[in-house]
């Protein structure tokens, strides 16, 4: 969609404020959304950035059970950590809040009040376990028992850790409360429930007029759900520790807003907060309910429905019947895929991750950014290595970056008093070989089509190229018989600095502002950003002057990581890892049972086919299996497979897989099967799809 916006507003994803963020986390939101705002400052937008904690909810309250403190002791203790980190990290919230404050306790009860006024809402009764020595009713994650796929007896009662199936209580054998370890017993209660499957046409709508600018995950998880079919969802639990059910009533006692309700709702009172504290109470209205404001979430692939379904809803049932004060709705989500950490994924629960914080002690703010942004999982999922971010590190930012900048500011401190000794012309420049406007005409596209990879790519480019020009001309060389020549040089490099200082803020902000130092500027980077006094376009053109003063001393901008700066932390991978492996199912040690053999001539009878999942959905009362559109070249499969209890619909979307393409059709539950998906069983038991990477394999045959 192309739409004329005066102003924009970008949200960030809520971390659970029950532990330090990981850079899991950073790369996947914060650090994307981030770059993507400083964009846009340098280019003048009226863009402000909006972030915050959540607070509530039953992780919360764990930590506080665990550590025999607080729900409260525990969220003021993260929220403090994780925005330093995020400070130091040089993530720039405009206002960064907490649902725990005031002004969000009274929005979300805003909301619901409005909605429950409209009698929207659902209330139905149900029974949930309840531990009768504690006296609470116990949310799933209170619930551990056996799980119904691997007999893992720690199985939480949302999730089975060891297998990675999604659960509800009641499907554990032998269920337990966590709180006092007694056998739950099952109680009545009211709950109050969004009726998502009412609001299925306007969502509809909603995500189709985004079918051409929103990326192709958040396109295929939110049509799962479409295609499925909406349900009503719980909006109220019963627990202590969240923001209480707005209604002077019996049945309303003791509960709770449910926390996916809740804090999606922290977008609006942050920017409600930001607008008190810019001292001007209203302002905040200019961007949730204005059509000239473009909203932008972004978010990580595991809250994709929450903000392209249930939040959207959630406007749409405010809005319902209003004639004034209407929601506008996100313009778009960029939703990112997982960033691993050495070839597994991220855990707060085993403690398998790097903290940002902890990072951040033992290395600059920029390395980290350059290499995540090298590495953003857009499209599919990235890995984060020690050995990457040292080769990234010393070879891409010191040896290149750094050492440009360094011998440029030194030769001319030392050979020209520091003082830039030549006026650049317009032909000087375009001289240097660099096709400025096709280089910055691909940046701009790159940042604005959130492609951040590639926008750092560019950026590197353009400080290769400049590196090559500074060792070609080779001005200490030239300077013995042609001052002047050396002088040209060194005042295109100069400006080269500052073009590249410029160029790199979106990414490595406090490097830029290193560098706009060294040029010889008195105000920071950041502040001539602000204040417009540097803009974005003017990184495209010489702007350095004949006789501009540097600052007399240089300084090395990136240290180089030797192999005993990593070693400490390459030794705490192999102890994390081995911690997780403990935790871990061991490999079966049964005997393999083979089949009969078969002829190398049967085998080759078999058509292997790599094929693309574009559709999956639940088959009914059939707990194993999913039925799947698969497209094999031009044409579409219906395959039924039985992986439904180790794949949800939305992990799969999208991805290659391996099909037996000339398997004979049969009817399976009454539905049709084309093929069969091959699979493999883990050490876990959870089956895993092989996943074909890369484009244009589609159709073909695997040999």
């Amino acid at each position: 969609m192309t739409n004329n916006f005066s102003r924009t507003l970008v949200t960030t994803a809520l971390p659970y404020a029950n532990g330090p963020v990981h850079l899991g986390h950073l790369a996947g939101v914060y650090l994307p959304a981030d770059i993507y705002v400083r964009f846009k400052r340098m280019q003048g937008e009226n863009i402000i950035h909006i972030g915050g904690s959540d607070e509530h909810g039953v992780p919360i309250t764990i930590t506080a059970d665990k550590e025999g403190i607080s729900p409260q002791d525990v969220v003021d203790r993260y929220h403090s950590r994780n925005m330093d980190a995020f400070e130091r990290c040089g993530i720039s919230f405009d206002h960064y809040g907490r649902t725990t404050s005031p002004v969000h306790f009274r929005t979300a009860q805003e909301f619901f009040s409005e909605i429950e006024r409209k009698n929207i809402f659902v209330k139905k009764k149900e029974r949930h376990f309840y531990d009768p020595e504690a006296r609470r009713y116990l949310s799933d994650r209170y619930v551990v028992g056996t799980c119904p796929v691997c007999n893992n007896p720690e199985a939480n009662g949302d999730q089975c850790e060891q297998c990675g199936t999604h659960l509800s209580p009641r499907e554990l054998s032998n269920p337990r409360s966590k709180l006092s370890d007694r056998t739950p017993e099952l109680r009545e209660t009211l709950h109050w429930y969004f009726p998502l499957g009412r609001f299925q046409d306007q969502l509809k709508n909603f995500v189709d007029s985004h079918d051409d600018d929103w990326r192709a995950n958040v396109l295929n998880y939110t049509r799962t759900w479409l295609n499925q079919g909406l349900k009503d969802r719980a909006i109220t639990r019963d627990l202590h520790w969240g923001i209480p059910v707005p209604l002077d009533t019996d049945e309303a006692q003791g509960k709770v807003l449910y926390v996916w309700f809740d804090a999606v709702l922290g977008y609006i009172s942050f920017t409600r907060e930001w607008a008190e504290k810019e001292g001007n109470p209203e302002l905040w209205r200019d961007y949730w309910q204005s059509s000239e404001c473009r909203i932008i979430n972004f978010i990580g692939k595991d809250n994709v429905v929450f903000h392209t379904l249930m939040f959207p809803a959630i406007l749409m049932a405010w809005n319902e019947d209003r004639v004034g004060g209407k929601y506008s709705l996100a313009d778009n989500v960029p939703a990112s895929e997982f960033m691993n950490f050495e070839g597994r994924k991220f855990s707060k629960s085993r403690n398998y991750a790097v903290y940002l914080g902890e990072f951040l002690d033992r290395f600059p703010a920029d390395t980290l950014r350059y290499s995540i942004a090298m590495n953003y999982p857009e499209s599919k999922d990235s890995d984060f290595s020690w050995s990457d971010f040292q080769n990234r590190t010393n070879g891409e930012l010191a040896d290149t970056l750094g050492n440009f900048i360094k011998r440029s500011i030194d030769f001319t401190n030392s050979k020209f008093d520091g003082e830039l000794p030549y006026a650049c012309t317009g032909e000087d420049w375009d001289a240097l070989g660099i096709d400025w406007a096709d280089s910055f005409e691909k940046l701009d596209q790159a940042y604005e089509q959130f492609h951040f990879r590639e926008a750092a790519s560019l950026t590197m480019q353009i400080a290769r190229l400049a590196n090559r020009f500074l060792t070609e001309s080779e001005p200490w060389k030239v300077m013995k018989t042609d001052r002047e020549a050396a002088g040209k040089t060194m005042a295109l490099s100069l400006n080269l600095c500052y073009t590249l200082a410029l160029a790199w803020y979106p990414v490595i902000p406090h490097t830029s502002n290193r560098i706009y130092a060294l040029l010889g500027f008195d105000q920071s980077l950041d502040d001539a950003v602000k204040k417009g006094d540097v803009t974005w376009h003017m990184a495209r053109s010489p702007q350095l002057q004949k006789g501009h003063k540097l600052h007399k001393k240089s300084e090395i901008l990136f240290t180089k990581i030797e192999d005993g700066d990593i070693a400490p932390e390459l030794e705490k991978i192999e102890r994390l890892l081995e911690e997780v492996r403990s935790q871990e199912k061991g490999e079966s040690k049964e005997e393999l049972k083979i089949k009969p053999e078969i002829s190398f001539d049967d085998f080759q009878k078999v058509d292997l086919r790599v094929g693309t999942v574009i559709g999956c959905e639940k088959v009914k009362k059939a707990d194993k299996l999913l039925k799947l559109l698969v497209k094999v070249g031009s044409e579409n499969r219906q395959v039924l497979a039985g992986i439904a209890q180790s794949c949800s619909p939305e992990s799969i979307m999208g991805k290659n897989v391996i099909l037996v393409a000339n398997l004979a059709e049969r009817k399976i539950r009454g539905e049709v099967s084309q093929g069969m998906i091959l699979a493999v069983e883990g050490s876990d038991g959870a089956l895993h799809l092989a996943d074909v990477e890369g484009t244009g394999v589609n159709g073909k045959s695997v040999q």
